[in-house]
């Protein structure tokens, strides 16, 4: 692995269940991530691309192999410190699942702030929604108050209110309407400019991948088929049929996002 990396993964295996019902869900799965690079996970359902990035976010301990995460190595079986959830955050497909629903946005912000022991979070919280175009006005609003763009950009404020050094991105547009996919796409890349993150965005919209992504890997069955650039995604200059056959699907999508 590369001596920059931030993120690296040697030969993971990851497995669902015990026994005669155990699964391999991601085969042999080898990365590097350097710092404040987006790489994106790509492929469709079932692919191992979601399962990969809660292996990565602490929330999965049936793996195998050997993962480092900024320096710290992840162990199988064992859930890593609170300092690392602090250090690794996550934003869900779902917003209104990832929220709870009895908590004000307020409450939602501040519960991780004071977990993580972080001071002056009055400021804090002002500052984070406003940089997610919300406001002060959302604060003190329940996210069954929010449409669903409000509820991840919140999602997306609690993320990066701990300062993370990870962002891992599961999906983080699918569940959102067009116009509003663009708006949190966006704001995903006004975030990475502004913030010294490093992210891992998984999606099955290769157009997505190519606004957002600077490399990315295409899996298959759980395996990595293809790593490339975005700009040979852009260009078409995939080599593994399966990549090729993802891009014929999107061909037009990705010519409309670089347009």
């Amino acid at each position: 692995m590369a001596a920059a990396s931030l993120i690296s993964l040697e030969a993971v295996d990851v497995f669902h269940g015990t026994g005669r019902h155990r699964f391999h869900a991601v085969h042999k799965a080898d990365l590097a991530v350097a710092s404040r690079e987006t790489f994106g996970l790509v492929g469709g359902s079932g692919s191992g691309k979601s399962t990969l990035l809660r292996v990565l976010a602490g929330l999965s301990t049936n793996w195998q192999g050997r993962i480092e995460i900024a320096g710290q190595k992840i162990e199988p079986s064992q859930s890593p410190p609170r300092a690392f959830h602090r250090r690794v955050q996550m934003v869900f497909q779902d917003p209104y699942a990832s929220l709870n629903p009895r908590h004000t946005v307020d409450r939602i912000l501040t519960d991780g702030l004071k977990l993580h022991q972080f001071s002056d979070i009055d400021r804090r919280i002002e500052t984070v929604l406003d940089q997610v175009g919300l406001g002060a006005r959302f604060r003190f609003r329940f996210p069954h108050e929010l449409s669903g763009g409000q509820r991840q950009r919140v999602a997306i404020a609690r993320a990066i209110s701990l300062e993370p050094e990870v962002l891992l991105l599961d999906e983080p547009t699918s569940a959102l309407d067009a116009s509003v996919q663009a708006e949190i796409l966006n704001l995903l890349v006004t975030v990475r400019q502004e913030r010294p993150v490093t992210s891992v965005f998984v999606s099955h919209d290769l157009s997505v991948v190519a606004h957002c992504c600077d490399r990315l890997a295409v899996m298959q069955q759980g395996r990595i088929v293809e790593r490339l650039s975005a700009e040979d995604l852009i260009a078409q200059k995939a080599m593994h049929p399966y990549t090729r056959e993802l891009i014929g699907a999107s061909t037009r999508d990705i010519a409309q996002t670089v347009s």
